[in-house]
């Protein structure tokens, strides 16, 4: 029985050798794997990167491959790196917000004895320069507004 060809050999239509170096990382049943990474990489390039690497390595330098083709075929100008620095940015909003919070809380338990007013959506409390331990001392409060 004649095993079936894998997704490069069958993109490029060739037969396909026995220790072909792209049929365990591209299977004949999802040709568009190899049809992206091709687009990008070139097959010549994709096969040299798998053959000097561990082949305990080849697999994932695979998945990478083809995860960098496909963003950088949906976006050609910043591909994976795009969406890295949307993570990163909504990394940086969230400790931000978190900042906020925490010194709210800090702020509310130095101050049990104060009303608690919500805060409107309007309202900006800028919370970001104010350390926990200045809340509990009146003394450093007032050399802000000086």
């Amino acid at each position: 029985m004649i095993s079936p060809r894998c997704a490069a050999c069958k993109y490029l239509r060739r037969r396909c050798p026995s220790d072909c170096i792209f049929s365990l990382y591209f299977p004949p049943n999802d040709p568009q794997r190899f049809a992206c990474v091709h687009k990008i990489y070139g097959a010549s390039n994709v096969a040299k990167i798998l053959q000097q690497l561990p082949s305990n390595l080849r697999a994932q330098a695979a998945d990478t491959l083809y995860f960098e083709a496909q963003y950088r075929i949906q976006d050609p100008v910043y591909g994976c790196v795009g969406i890295i620095s949307q993570l990163y940015q909504q990394l940086h909003d969230a400790e931000s917000e978190l900042a906020k919070t925490q010194a709210e809380i800090a702020f509310l338990n130095c101050n049990p004895q104060e009303e608690v007013q919500p805060i409107e959506a309007n309202y900006s409390a800028n919370f970001n320069y104010l350390l926990p331990d200045q809340y509990c001392h009146p003394s450093t409060q007032n050399s802000w507004f000086s």
